[in-house]
């Protein structure tokens, strides 16, 4: 708290329902983040305005929506989500879902939802 360091104020890891996500990098025009999402849960949907994603799985299973199409990912397996796609992650396994998801763009704000 003395040096002034955000960390001393907000975690950085978020909890969510379907599980959660904590930034790992926060660079100029790109962030790093790890998802973790719980068996069977998914996020909503939603379209950015401002960044487009890259999503690595690391572990687990995925379905992607990106518009209209679902993808279904496994370890080692990735897919690029272009600014203004519709995207929803969800996972359909038994283990936790974890992927790390690169943020690219010029405002990566949690409100450009």
């Amino acid at each position: 708290r003395a040096a002034g360091r955000p960390e001393a104020a907000s975690h950085n890891r978020c909890y969510r329902p379907w599980g959660f996500y904590e930034s790992l990098i926060n660079g100029d025009r790109f962030q790093v983040k790890r998802i973790v999402v719980k068996p069977g849960e998914k996020l909503s949907l939603q379209k950015h305005y401002h960044r487009a994603e890259h999503w690595v799985v690391v572990a687990g299973t995925a379905v992607v929506t990106r518009d209209a199409e679902d993808v279904l990912l496994r370890e080692n397996e990735s897919i690029y989500l272009p600014l203004g796609c519709t995207h929803r992650l969800a996972n359909p396994g038994r283990i936790p879902l974890t992927l790390i998801e690169v943020q690219v763009g010029p405002y990566l704000g949690e409100d450009d939802i």
